[in-house]
């Protein structure tokens, strides 16, 4: 059971690096926030890969064709989950599409079943969909809905790419060194990482390159999105290697109280009393496909 706690060490690294990517937003863009989780975690999943080839006894390195597959689909799935759920936001809102995008965690239930032969208690399976109905409801938007053509299928395609990227990676983590799992988790981070980072400032420096001459002006405030987005990649990479993806993505959504009292305390956001109802909601999917 020791991936619940990873997963929710990881949970609290990526809040840290979201605000910190928000922060360098205004001037990057969203693309351009989204390099930064790349470029600048790249020479820290370096550092973390390596300290964990130091302190591993007699680690292995296993470069198969199936490691390099897994590791090639997930970084292009990610990238391509990102675009999707940008396309998701412009077309409906960012509540809405973020709503949308909890559609990954039943997908991630249902990959790692379908294609990968993960057990899945059903418990497990209970607790994914409660939270999933919490997740969606604490997002879904106030007011009028405004649905422009796509934005469904550009969301819940985010959904499915973002858990398939997900099982990608385990199968990554789980090829490279099956006996030393954190150990490989680190080296499948770094990897994809590289890969991320070559392909997203290539597209960039030819679409956009404003964008990327805002992320390295800002490298300061990049530098710590990095650490802390490098870190809890390796740290779900481990969960997910030790666990099938969609149980640590259930007990994963522990991030969502986190955001909402770093919002508070940074942005000076505030929670309705039926976005608290939902978040015990939540809660209780968690602690169901924790225990299951």
């Amino acid at each position: 059971m020791i991936w619940i706690p990873i997963t929710i060490a990881a949970a609290a690294l990526q809040v840290a690096r979201n605000a910190a990517q928000r922060s360098v937003m205004g001037g990057a863009g969203p693309w351009g926030a989204t390099l930064v989780r790349f470029l600048f975690g790249l020479p820290f999943a370096i550092v973390f890969a390596g300290i964990a080839f130091l302190v591993t006894k007699d680690p292995q390195a296993h470069l198969t064709m199936r490691f390099w597959l897994a590791a090639f689909a997930g970084a292009g799935l990610q990238m391509a989950a990102t675009a999707a759920l940008l396309v998701a936001m412009q077309r409906s809102s960012f509540a809405l599409g973020t709503a949308m995008q909890q559609s990954g965690l039943p997908f991630a239930l249902v990959w790692g079943a379908l294609l990968f032969g993960d057990r899945i208690t059903a418990m497990q399976w209970g607790g994914g969909l409660v939270a999933t109905a919490g997740l969606a409801a604490l997002s879904w938007p106030r007011g009028a809905v405004v649905l422009k053509h796509g934005a469904v299928l550009a969301g819940l395609g985010s959904g499915a790419m973002f858990a398939l990227s997900a099982n990608c990676f385990r199968q990554a983590s789980l090829t490279f060194d099956p006996s030393h799992l954190a150990y490989s988790a680190f080296v499948t981070v770094m990897v994809v990482q590289a890969i991320q980072s070559v392909v997203l400032t290539s597209i960039l420096l030819v679409r956009n390159p404003d964008a990327v001459v805002a992320v390295l002006a800002a490298w300061r405030k990049s530098l710590g999105a990095g650490f802390c987005g490098a870190a809890a990649s390796g740290l779900w990479f481990t969960a997910m290697a030790l666990s099938p993806v969609g149980p640590v993505r259930a007990v994963g959504v522990v991030e969502m109280p986190m955001a909402a009292l770093a919002g508070r305390r940074l942005f000076a956001e505030r929670l309705s009393l039926f976005q608290m109802a939902a978040g015990v909601v939540t809660a209780l999917g968690v602690v169901m496909a924790a225990l299951g």
